[in-house]
């Protein structure tokens, strides 16, 4: 199946693409609000799902949609992306000298063959989709950040567009990030190693 990545984050089409698979590059527009009831992990597997219905009447037969979305939990409050500076500072004051959890959930969605001429016909007005959605966690924990460092990294990195005001795999995490139980990369917004296994099992790996 033709693979499509259905993400504007540079970061997660990097990592897909670190796996050797050949995919093609989307921006889907979908609402991302959700439920107050939802916590945790449920959030991002309601955003991802959410992704995925925005698209799926483009979908094609041979064609494979993966959806991401990824939060930061900290203490049963969800940190989403800040709008501006203020609220990115106010961000990592909150995450200083504490655990938090990173929840990042993969959907994987496809037409479902038609059984008939009725589903061939259905198909054109309501595409008859299947998903499959997995979630990854990990633990991260900070160190004590100053007032000067978090400035700093918020005046030279504008972490605007990242869930919790942080990435990982810039300066704050080199200097702020002191421990971490879990996938790496699924703090950087898509655990790869669960995405390859997920492609495997699926047997839409050629050659692997």
């Amino acid at each position: 199946m033709k693979i499509i990545l259905g993400s504007q984050s540079p970061r997660r089409r990097e990592l897909l693409a670190g796996l050797d698979i050949p995919f093609t590059p989307v921006s889907i527009d979908a609402d991302e609000s959700y439920p107050a009831s939802l916590a945790g992990g449920e959030i991002p597997i309601y955003i991802s799902r959410a992704k995925a219905r925005a698209y799926a009447r483009k979908l094609h037969a041979d064609e494979l949609l993966i959806t991401a979305d990824t939060i930061v939990w900290l203490n049963g409050t969800m940190l989403g992306k800040p709008h501006d500076a203020e609220e990115a500072v106010r961000m990592l004051h909150l995450l200083a000298g504490q655990t938090h959890q990173v929840y990042t959930a993969v959907s994987f969605t496809w037409l479902r063959k038609a059984a008939d001429e009725a589903s061939v016909a259905l198909l054109a007005e309501m595409p008859l989709v299947r998903t499959d959605t997995l979630v990854d966690v990990t633990d991260v924990t900070f160190g004590d950040l100053s007032d000067a460092e978090i400035g700093y990294y918020v005046e030279h990195y504008r972490p605007f567009d990242k869930a919790g005001a942080y990435g990982v795999q810039e300066w704050i995490g080199y200097t702020g990030v002191t421990g971490m139980e879990g996938s790496y990369f699924n703090v950087m917004g898509f655990p790869v190693s669960r995405v390859y296994g997920y492609l495997k099992s699926r047997n839409l790996l050629a050659g692997l």
